[in-house]
């Protein structure tokens, strides 16, 4: 006997598109469930998109270059008499400025090479101990003043360029080790165990595991202290080390204020510079598996 009209063909089966809705609209719930819950996956357009927006890599330079060049303009047309030429004639506004780099570029180096294994250390059982000491030290540095701290050390080291280094790398070096301490502690045990539980050595947790989750608090310590050493680095001219310094001091001695607003506002730009610039690191070298929870 034929089926009747209207009836399925078999017995319990559904049309292909009854099928099809029925995969739909369950779909469509799953989704909706998943998103209540703060579950749902993130969309694949989500992945590919660009880590930095444009705004991040256009506003800070061309506002360093149209304050460069406003202050350029206004300094060409100041009134200099000899005594400011001499402070700024002669390459010396160059010097001073490669000094700053050098001194920045080399305190910040010893900063790292000394904070982030030391912290690494601290969070060791066989060291766990040993950090409120550390942290105590690391304390003190920031606690002395800058430029009694550089005055103690030209006394120890004399007079020159090693003397800053050392003031430097004791005043900057606090924000990376709290912050490769904070970050390597605040990390889930159950995920450590898991890394363990598979058979990983206790280099490879720390370098697959443990290291990456922590890169964003120690790239923020980093960021805090290249900043603290382009401003502590201005302190260098008491202690015979050069930088940028010199033109404010120059500036301030003969009271000449086209030199002493120049050495200011390279110092200001140089900051702002190496601040951009450790921003755009942090996030292009944050591990990509953060950003959905960034």
């Amino acid at each position: 006997m034929s089926p009747r009209d209207g009836s399925s063909p078999h017995h319990g089966e559904r049309p292909t598109g009854d099928h099809e809705a029925f995969a739909l609209r369950d779909d469509v719930e799953m989704r909706e469930r998943e998103g209540a819950a703060g579950e749902a996956p993130v969309p694949s357009a989500a992945k590919g998109r660009r880590r930095i927006s444009w705004q991040k890599w256009t506003f800070m330079p061309v506002f360093l270059v149209l304050a460069l060049l406003a202050t350029w303009l206004w300094f060409r047309g100041a009134r200099l008499d000899s005594i400011a030429h001499q402070a700024v004639d002669n390459g010396k506004v160059w010097l001073a400025l490669q000094q700053h780099i050098e001194l920045t570029a080399i305190s910040t180096f010893f900063v790292l090479i000394i904070a982030i294994p030391l912290g690494i250390a601290l969070t060791r059982s066989k060291l766990r101990r040993a950090t409120p000491i550390a942290m105590a030290f690391a304390n003190l540095g920031q606690a002395v003043p800058a430029l009694g701290l550089l005055i103690l050390l030209v006394i120890w080291l004399g007079i020159g360029p090693r003397s800053a280094i050392v003031g430097m790398v004791i005043y900057a070096v606090l924000p990376v080790l709290a912050n490769t301490i904070a970050g390597l502690r605040g990390i889930e045990p159950t995920l450590t165990e898991a890394a363990r539980g598979i058979g990983m050595s206790p280099t490879g947790v720390l370098t697959k595991v443990e290291l990456p989750l922590a890169v964003p608090l120690i790239l923020a310590g980093v960021r805090t202290a290249l900043v603290l050493n382009v401003g502590t680095a201005t302190l260098a001219t008491f202690g015979g080390g050069g930088g940028l310094g010199d033109l404010i001091s120059a500036g301030i001695v003969t009271q000449r204020m086209p030199v002493l607003i120049l050495g200011s506002v390279l110092t200001v730009a140089l900051a702002l510079l190496v601040e951009w610039l450790a921003s755009l690191a942090e996030l292009l070298l944050r591990p990509r598996g953060l950003e959905a929870t960034a």
